[in-house]
C-alpha cells in the first residue's frame, strides 16, 4: 500500500517540462510534510533552513504540493490538507522512527542520523550499496545499512553482529527505534551537519521503497 503514497510524491518530484527538471526531490517533499505535521504550520524561511534549499526552490516545491492538494496556505503559514496527512501517514507507516547516534564503527561521520524502514525486510536489501549511493547524492559521506535479526544488527548478506563491541550503540538504536525482526535501519553519515545526514538516510529509505516496488511489479 505504501508504494501508492511514494508514487504520489515521486510524481510531484519528477520533471514537469521536457527540458527542465526540478531542484528538489522525493526526500525534500517528505521532510516538508513532516515539518508541517510536527509544527502545525511552517514558513518558507523555516523550510529553506531545514531542507537546505534556496527560497526559489522552496517556492516551487510548495507550488507543486499545493497543485496536488497536499497543502494549503493560511495566514499563519503553510499547513497540511487531509490528503497531505493521508500521504504522510502512509509513508510514516514504513519509516516510523528516527534518531541520531554518535560516531562508531557503523556510523562513520561526524554527524549520523538513523531511520527505521519497516515492511520491506531483507528482500529489499542486497548489499547496502544502493542506499550508500542514495545518501551520497544528498551530499553525505555515505550510509550504512543494517538488518535487525534475532535481536542483533547484522550486515546484509551475513549473520555477523556488527555491534558486538559497541553495545551502547545497539542500546540507543533499540530504545529509540524499537525495531522488530527483519526491520532495516539506514544510517546516513555526514561531515557538515545533522540535516545532511538526516536527508541522506531518508533519501536512502525512500529509494529503497521505490526500487523494491519497481522490482516487485
Amino acid at each position: 500500500m505504501v508504494h501508492i503514497y511514494v508514487k504520489a510524491l515521486t510524481k510531484i518530484a519528477s520533471k514537469y517540462a521536457p527540458s527542465r527538471s526540478l531542484s528538489f526531490n522525493l526526500v525534500h517533499l517528505f521532510k516538508a510534510l513532516q515539518l508541517m505535521e510536527e509544527k502545525g504550520h511552517v514558513s518558507r524561511s523555516l523550510l529553506c533552513k531545514e531542507l537546505s534549499l534556496g527560497e526559489g526552490i522552496v517556492r516551487t516545491l510548495l507550488k507543486h504540493l499545493k497543485m496536488q492538494g497536499l497543502i494549503k496556505s493560511t495566514k499563519s503559514g503553510t499547513r497540511l490538507t487531509e490528503k497531505g496527512m493521508t500521504i504522510l501517514s502512509g509513508l510514516v507507516s514504513s519509516i516510523p522512527a528516527e534518531t541520531s547516534i554518535p560516531k562508531s564503527s557503523v556510523a562513520i561521520g561526524k554527524f549520523n542520523y538513523v531511520v527505521l524502514l519497516k515492511q520491506y525486510g531483507f528482500a529489499a536489501i542486497r548489499s547496502g550499496i544502493e542506499q550508500r549511493d542514495a545518501a551520497i547524492k544528498m551530499g553525505a559521506s555515505g550510509a550504512t545499512t543494517l538488518l535487525f535479526k534475532e535481536n542483533k544488527f547484522v550486515i546484509p548478506g551475513t549473520n555477523y553482529n556488527s555491534l558486538t563491541k559497541e553495545p551502547h550503540i545497539a542500546k540507543i538504536l533499540i530504545e529509540n527505534l524499537k525495531p522488530e525482526d527483519e526491520d532495516v535501519i539506514i544510517i546516513g553519515s555526514a561531515l557538515e551537519d545533522i540535516r545532511t545526514a538526516e536527508l541522506a538516510a531518508k533519501n536512502a529509505a525512500l529509494l529503497t521503497i521505490v526500487n523494491h516496488d519497481e522490482h516487485a511489479q
